[in-house]
């Protein structure tokens, strides 16, 4: 391997541990900041305790560089790269390998089984994990989503009719009331219309990276649908079920109308690194 090439693989790994350590151990300003607003609008005296207990273990954390959440999920990576950069098994392995060095660094818990043995690995990577995803860009960055099971067993996707487009709101509202207090509320919701059924799924995941201080009148409309259900932070009853939403979409089979909820718990983690090439 040239030198240059070793250079840069180890500069993937490195900035990959860095930006897990910051997804794992604080919030961004925006996820902060809507916490901090759901507090302002939580009118029940028992949810707004746990909303002020979620703000201190956010300040703990970050003065004490622990994980915010004792499960610190799987490693979700997503990859700009410039044309000069091809995606190699050697740059996946780079990436790997920062997630192994964050597991043993930060230290994160070892998450990632086989799927039918339930085998640990022990460092968080296997087959298919990292979940890495790539896309063409002008710099080469990295991305992590670490994803927690609570939120993730709690997602869902459906192949709704052309006819049912006013069907969107309502799957995730019943997305969300199904899951109660499963998934850590109050939420963020990605939500991925249209595609294909894995590129809905993929979408929605993707729309979790979109800043959640802002919202579109639609992704405001569904997420009042959601707050209507009183779920309230952890279960317990309240006005903030959801703390944003977010939707990507994409062009579908004209009979066709694929709709995925991908939902986020309240420790919505994500960090982004550029690497020098």
């Amino acid at each position: 391997m040239e030198r240059g090439a070793s250079r840069l693989l180890e500069a993937v790994a490195s900035a990959t541990a860095s930006a897990l350590r910051e997804a794992e151990t604080t919030l961004p300003a925006d996820v902060l900041g809507a916490i901090e607003g759901a507090l302002e609008r939580e009118r029940n005296p028992i949810a707004r305790t746990q909303i002020e207990n979620i703000l201190e273990n956010v300040r703990y954390a970050g003065e004490h560089a622990l994980p915010i959440c004792q499960d610190t999920g799987v490693p979700v990576v997503y990859l700009t790269l410039p044309p000069t950069v091809p995606f190699t098994p050697d740059l996946r392995e780079a990436v790997a390998e920062g997630v192994r060095r964050a597991t043993a660094a930060v230290p994160l818990r070892p998450n990632v089984v086989d799927p039918l043995t339930r085998q640990n690995t022990g460092d968080n990577t296997g087959g298919g994990m990292p979940a890495v995803h790539v896309t063409p860009g002008d710099d080469l960055t990295i991305t992590v989503l670490p994803k927690g099971a609570g939120a993730e067993n709690c997602s869902r996707i459906a192949m709704l009719l052309p006819s049912q487009v006013g069907s969107v709101a309502r799957f995730a509202a019943e997305t969300v009331l199904l899951a109660g207090g499963k998934p850590c509320p109050p939420v963020v919701l990605g939500i991925g219309i249209g595609s294909t059924f894995d590129g809905a799924a993929a979408r929605a995941k993707e729309a979790l990276l979109l800043p959640i201080d802002t919202m579109t009148p639609y992704e405001q409309e569904i997420c009042d649908a959601v707050n209507t259900l009183c779920i309230g932070p952890m279960g317990l009853g309240g006005d903030v079920t959801a703390l944003a939403v977010k939707v990507r979409q994409g062009h579908c089979h004209t009979a066709s109308l694929p709709v995925a909820v991908n939902v986020q718990c309240w420790a919505h983690r994500r960090a982004t690194r550029r690497v020098e090439v």
